[in-house]
Protein backbone atom coordinates (compact mmCIF):
# COMPACT_ATOMS: atom_id res chain seq x y z
CA UNK A 1 0.00 0.00 0.00
CA UNK A 2 1.42 3.15 -0.95
CA UNK A 3 -0.45 6.26 -1.46
CA UNK A 4 0.31 10.09 -2.44
CA UNK A 5 -1.19 13.21 -1.82
CA UNK A 6 -0.68 17.18 -2.76
CA UNK A 7 -2.57 20.11 -1.68
CA UNK A 8 -1.45 23.48 -2.57
CA UNK A 9 -0.70 26.74 -0.29
CA UNK A 10 -3.26 29.63 -1.00
CA UNK A 11 -2.84 33.33 -1.14
CA UNK A 12 -6.05 35.68 -0.27
CA UNK A 13 -6.37 38.78 -2.44
CA UNK A 14 -9.57 40.23 -2.22
CA UNK A 15 -12.61 39.25 0.06
CA UNK A 16 -11.01 39.16 3.27
CA UNK A 17 -12.97 38.20 6.36
CA UNK A 18 -16.52 39.44 3.75
CA UNK A 19 -15.93 36.25 2.03
CA UNK A 20 -17.70 34.84 5.20
CA UNK A 21 -20.82 36.70 4.48
CA UNK A 22 -20.92 35.67 0.66
CA UNK A 23 -18.57 38.08 -1.03
CA UNK A 24 -16.60 37.02 -4.16
CA UNK A 25 -13.09 36.57 -3.25
CA UNK A 26 -10.22 36.25 -5.52
CA UNK A 27 -7.56 33.59 -4.10
CA UNK A 28 -4.58 32.31 -5.79
CA UNK A 29 -2.74 28.58 -4.90
CA UNK A 30 0.67 28.88 -4.32
CA UNK A 31 3.92 26.90 -5.55
CA UNK A 32 4.47 26.06 -2.21
CA UNK A 33 2.14 23.60 -0.59
CA UNK A 34 2.14 20.04 1.50
CA UNK A 35 2.14 16.39 0.73
CA UNK A 36 0.74 13.39 2.64
CA UNK A 37 2.71 9.80 1.74
CA UNK A 38 0.64 7.22 3.37
CA UNK A 39 2.56 3.16 3.08
CA UNK A 40 2.24 0.16 5.32
CA UNK A 41 3.73 0.54 8.13
CA UNK A 42 5.45 -2.90 10.77
CA UNK A 43 3.46 -2.00 13.86
CA UNK A 44 -0.31 -1.48 14.94
CA UNK A 45 -1.76 1.52 14.33
CA UNK A 46 -0.90 4.92 12.67
CA UNK A 47 2.78 6.38 12.69
CA UNK A 48 2.91 10.10 11.76
CA UNK A 49 5.80 12.11 11.17
CA UNK A 50 5.72 15.59 9.67
CA UNK A 51 8.42 17.13 8.28
CA UNK A 52 9.33 20.92 7.83
CA UNK A 53 10.72 22.67 4.51
CA UNK A 54 14.03 22.40 5.94
CA UNK A 55 13.39 18.23 6.02
CA UNK A 56 13.33 18.44 9.89
CA UNK A 57 10.95 16.47 11.96
CA UNK A 58 8.90 18.55 14.44
CA UNK A 59 5.69 16.29 14.51
CA UNK A 60 6.52 12.77 15.69
CA UNK A 61 3.24 11.04 17.28
CA UNK A 62 1.53 7.52 17.15
CA UNK A 63 -2.30 6.79 17.41
CA UNK A 64 -4.67 3.36 17.63
CA UNK A 65 -8.05 3.21 15.85
CA UNK A 66 -10.36 1.05 18.33
CA UNK A 67 -13.60 0.42 17.35
CA UNK A 68 -15.02 3.85 15.48
CA UNK A 69 -12.17 5.83 17.70
CA UNK A 70 -8.96 7.21 17.29
CA UNK A 71 -6.98 7.74 20.35
CA UNK A 72 -3.64 9.76 20.82
CA UNK A 73 -0.90 8.41 22.62
CA UNK A 74 1.18 11.56 22.88
CA UNK A 75 -0.15 14.66 24.98
CA UNK A 76 1.22 17.11 22.10
CA UNK A 77 -1.09 19.66 21.26
CA UNK A 78 -0.52 19.48 17.78
CA UNK A 79 -0.96 15.52 17.85
CA UNK A 80 -4.43 16.43 19.60
CA UNK A 81 -5.16 18.28 16.94
CA UNK A 82 -4.57 15.67 14.15
CA UNK A 83 -6.17 13.27 16.03
CA UNK A 84 -9.30 15.27 16.25
CA UNK A 85 -9.50 16.15 12.54
CA UNK A 86 -8.80 12.30 11.99
CA UNK A 87 -11.56 11.23 14.17
CA UNK A 88 -14.00 13.99 12.07
CA UNK A 89 -12.82 12.04 8.92
CA UNK A 90 -14.10 8.95 9.99
CA UNK A 91 -16.93 10.08 11.15
CA UNK A 92 -17.68 11.77 7.62
CA UNK A 93 -16.76 7.74 6.20
CA UNK A 94 -17.10 4.79 8.78
CA UNK A 95 -15.06 2.33 6.47
CA UNK A 96 -12.42 4.81 6.15
CA UNK A 97 -9.29 3.14 8.57
CA UNK A 98 -11.18 -0.16 9.57
CA UNK A 99 -9.78 -3.73 9.98
CA UNK A 100 -5.80 -4.39 11.01
CA UNK A 101 -4.30 -0.93 10.59
CA UNK A 102 -0.17 -0.45 10.13
CA UNK A 103 0.26 2.47 8.64
CA UNK A 104 2.88 4.99 8.22
CA UNK A 105 1.88 8.50 7.36
CA UNK A 106 4.57 11.26 6.43
CA UNK A 107 3.76 15.21 5.19
CA UNK A 108 6.02 17.56 4.13
CA UNK A 109 5.68 21.35 4.22
CA UNK A 110 7.44 22.89 1.43
CA UNK A 111 6.80 26.67 3.43
CA UNK A 112 8.02 27.70 6.72
CA UNK A 113 4.45 27.17 8.75
CA UNK A 114 4.93 30.32 10.58
CA UNK A 115 4.17 32.13 6.72
CA UNK A 116 0.44 31.21 6.94
CA UNK A 117 0.09 29.24 3.02
CA UNK A 118 -2.03 26.81 4.50
CA UNK A 119 -0.56 24.61 6.70
CA UNK A 120 -4.18 23.23 8.07
CA UNK A 121 -5.86 23.84 5.00
CA UNK A 122 -3.58 21.63 3.31
CA UNK A 123 -3.13 19.18 5.74
CA UNK A 124 -7.33 18.72 5.70
CA UNK A 125 -7.45 18.21 2.20
CA UNK A 126 -4.96 15.97 2.37
CA UNK A 127 -6.37 13.76 4.77
CA UNK A 128 -9.57 14.08 3.09
CA UNK A 129 -8.35 12.34 -0.59
CA UNK A 130 -6.83 9.71 1.73
CA UNK A 131 -10.54 8.98 3.71
CA UNK A 132 -12.34 10.18 0.27
CA UNK A 133 -14.80 12.71 1.83
CA UNK A 134 -15.52 16.10 1.36
CA UNK A 135 -12.78 18.67 2.32
CA UNK A 136 -14.66 21.58 2.40
CA UNK A 137 -16.86 19.43 4.95
CA UNK A 138 -13.73 18.15 6.84
CA UNK A 139 -12.90 22.11 7.69
CA UNK A 140 -16.01 22.75 8.66
CA UNK A 141 -16.17 19.98 11.23
CA UNK A 142 -12.84 20.75 12.26
CA UNK A 143 -11.20 24.15 12.08
CA UNK A 144 -14.30 26.33 10.46
CA UNK A 145 -13.80 29.19 8.09
CA UNK A 146 -15.12 30.16 4.58
CA UNK A 147 -13.29 27.26 2.75
CA UNK A 148 -11.37 29.37 0.40
CA UNK A 149 -8.23 27.86 1.10
CA UNK A 150 -9.37 23.97 0.41
CA UNK A 151 -10.50 25.22 -3.19
CA UNK A 152 -6.95 26.84 -3.67
CA UNK A 153 -5.46 23.82 -2.36
CA UNK A 154 -7.45 21.74 -5.01
CA UNK A 155 -6.81 23.95 -8.47
CA UNK A 156 -3.85 25.11 -10.02
CA UNK A 157 -5.20 28.18 -11.18
CA UNK A 158 -6.59 31.52 -9.65
CA UNK A 159 -10.13 30.96 -8.21
CA UNK A 160 -13.37 32.91 -7.58
CA UNK A 161 -14.67 32.23 -4.42
CA UNK A 162 -17.83 32.94 -3.16
CA UNK A 163 -20.13 31.02 -0.33
CA UNK A 164 -23.68 30.67 -1.40
CA UNK A 165 -26.09 29.61 1.35
CA UNK A 166 -23.19 28.05 2.66
CA UNK A 167 -22.21 25.94 0.19
CA UNK A 168 -18.68 26.74 -2.05
CA UNK A 169 -18.85 27.93 -5.59
CA UNK A 170 -15.48 27.44 -7.54
CA UNK A 171 -14.50 29.43 -10.49
CA UNK A 172 -11.46 29.06 -12.04
CA UNK A 173 -10.06 32.66 -13.78
CA UNK A 174 -7.05 33.38 -15.72
CA UNK A 175 -6.02 37.85 -14.79
CA UNK A 176 -5.01 39.22 -17.51
CA UNK A 177 -2.28 41.45 -15.76
CA UNK A 178 1.01 41.89 -17.83
CA UNK A 179 2.96 43.94 -14.78
CA UNK A 180 2.94 40.74 -12.48
CA UNK A 181 7.08 41.69 -12.55
CA UNK A 182 6.07 45.07 -9.96
CA UNK A 183 4.05 43.23 -7.66
CA UNK A 184 6.01 41.47 -4.33
CA UNK A 185 5.02 39.19 -1.28
CA UNK A 186 6.24 40.55 2.04
CA UNK A 187 6.17 38.21 5.44
CA UNK A 188 5.06 40.30 8.35
CA UNK A 189 7.76 38.32 10.61
CA UNK A 190 4.64 37.06 12.70
CA UNK A 191 1.93 34.35 12.06
CA UNK A 192 -2.01 35.73 12.38
CA UNK A 193 -4.30 33.69 14.31
CA UNK A 194 -6.88 32.95 11.53
CA UNK A 195 -9.62 31.81 13.95
CA UNK A 196 -8.94 34.89 16.17
CA UNK A 197 -9.49 37.44 13.14
CA UNK A 198 -12.50 35.14 12.30
CA UNK A 199 -14.06 35.53 15.80
CA UNK A 200 -13.52 39.10 16.26
CA UNK A 201 -15.07 39.55 12.75
CA UNK A 202 -17.96 38.65 13.23
CA UNK A 203 -18.55 40.21 16.61
CA UNK A 204 -18.87 43.25 14.75
CA UNK A 205 -22.47 44.55 14.76
CA UNK A 206 -22.74 47.22 11.95
CA UNK A 207 -21.24 45.33 8.78
CA UNK A 208 -24.68 46.78 7.20
CA UNK A 209 -22.88 49.89 6.13
CA UNK A 210 -20.69 47.94 3.63
CA UNK A 211 -22.76 45.41 1.63
CA UNK A 212 -20.46 42.20 0.26
CA UNK A 213 -21.62 43.31 -2.89
CA UNK A 214 -19.26 46.36 -2.97
CA UNK A 215 -16.50 43.80 -2.63
CA UNK A 216 -17.51 41.17 -5.40
CA UNK A 217 -17.56 44.18 -7.29
CA UNK A 218 -14.37 44.96 -6.79
CA UNK A 219 -13.03 41.53 -7.10
CA UNK A 220 -14.26 41.42 -10.45
CA UNK A 221 -12.76 44.77 -11.74
CA UNK A 222 -9.60 43.76 -10.34
CA UNK A 223 -9.55 40.65 -12.64
CA UNK A 224 -9.59 42.95 -15.41
CA UNK A 225 -8.24 45.72 -14.72
CA UNK A 226 -5.52 46.28 -17.54
CA UNK A 227 -2.76 48.82 -15.87
CA UNK A 228 -0.79 48.91 -12.73
CA UNK A 229 -2.21 51.80 -11.19
CA UNK A 230 -5.93 50.65 -11.66
CA UNK A 231 -4.35 47.57 -10.30
CA UNK A 232 -2.75 49.81 -6.99
CA UNK A 233 -6.00 52.04 -7.16
CA UNK A 234 -8.43 49.07 -6.79
CA UNK A 235 -6.92 47.29 -3.91
CA UNK A 236 -6.18 50.88 -1.76
CA UNK A 237 -10.08 50.98 -1.97
CA UNK A 238 -10.63 47.78 -0.48
CA UNK A 239 -8.32 48.05 1.74
CA UNK A 240 -10.17 51.73 3.43
CA UNK A 241 -13.11 49.72 3.07
CA UNK A 242 -11.61 46.90 5.55
CA UNK A 243 -9.83 49.46 7.75
CA UNK A 244 -13.41 50.78 8.05
CA UNK A 245 -14.91 48.08 8.53
CA UNK A 246 -12.71 46.22 11.21
CA UNK A 247 -12.21 49.97 12.71
CA UNK A 248 -8.22 49.44 12.81
CA UNK A 249 -6.03 51.31 10.30
CA UNK A 250 -4.35 49.85 7.77
CA UNK A 251 -1.03 47.94 7.51
CA UNK A 252 0.86 51.34 5.29
CA UNK A 253 -0.52 53.68 7.92
CA UNK A 254 0.65 51.45 10.74
CA UNK A 255 4.12 50.51 9.56
CA UNK A 256 4.85 52.06 6.52
CA UNK A 257 3.69 55.00 5.96
CA UNK A 258 6.56 56.24 3.69
CA UNK A 259 6.35 53.72 0.87
CA UNK A 260 5.12 55.42 -2.52
CA UNK A 261 3.67 51.77 -3.65
CA UNK A 262 0.58 49.84 -2.40
CA UNK A 263 0.17 47.80 0.84
CA UNK A 264 -2.41 45.32 1.06
CA UNK A 265 -2.88 43.00 3.61
CA UNK A 266 -3.83 39.31 2.85
CA UNK A 267 -5.76 37.26 4.48
CA UNK A 268 -6.51 37.88 8.78
CA UNK A 269 -5.00 41.32 9.44
CA UNK A 270 -1.98 42.28 10.87
CA UNK A 271 0.40 39.32 10.06
CA UNK A 272 1.33 36.31 6.97
CA UNK A 273 2.14 38.34 4.39
CA UNK A 274 1.09 41.32 2.04
CA UNK A 275 1.08 42.34 -1.36
CA UNK A 276 3.20 45.07 -2.45
CA UNK A 277 3.47 47.04 -5.80
CA UNK A 278 7.23 48.56 -6.76
CA UNK A 279 10.53 47.96 -8.63
CA UNK A 280 13.79 46.42 -8.15
CA UNK A 281 14.67 48.59 -5.36
CA UNK A 282 11.52 46.74 -3.19
CA UNK A 283 13.22 44.39 -1.64
CA UNK A 284 15.78 46.31 0.14
CA UNK A 285 13.19 48.82 1.14
CA UNK A 286 11.71 46.64 3.52
CA UNK A 287 14.71 44.17 4.16
CA UNK A 288 16.34 47.68 6.14
CA UNK A 289 13.72 47.75 7.49
CA UNK A 290 13.69 44.36 9.15
CA UNK A 291 11.13 42.26 6.69
CA UNK A 292 13.63 39.69 4.90
CA UNK A 293 11.23 37.74 3.52
CA UNK A 294 10.32 39.39 -0.13
CA UNK A 295 9.13 37.23 -3.28
CA UNK A 296 8.52 38.25 -6.45
CA UNK A 297 4.98 37.19 -7.65
CA UNK A 298 5.97 34.96 -10.07
CA UNK A 299 7.55 32.95 -7.66
CA UNK A 300 4.51 32.44 -5.37
CA UNK A 301 1.71 31.81 -7.24
CA UNK A 302 2.05 28.08 -9.68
Amino acid sequence: MKKEFYSNGKLLLTGEYVVLDGATALAIPTSFGQSLKIESGTFNGIHWRAYDYKNSLWLNCTFSVEGNTIICHQDIPMAYTLMLILQKAKQLNPVFLCGEIHINATTHLDFPNFWGLGTSSTLINNIAQWAEVDAFTLLRESFGGSGYDIAAAQNDSPILYTLNKGQPLVEIVTPTWDFTEHLYFVHLNQKQDSKEGIARYKAISDKQDIHTQVFSDITQELLICKTLERYSAILTKHEQLISKLLKIPTIKKQFFPDYPGLIKSLGAWGGDFILVTGNTETPSYFIEKGYTTVIPYQEMIL
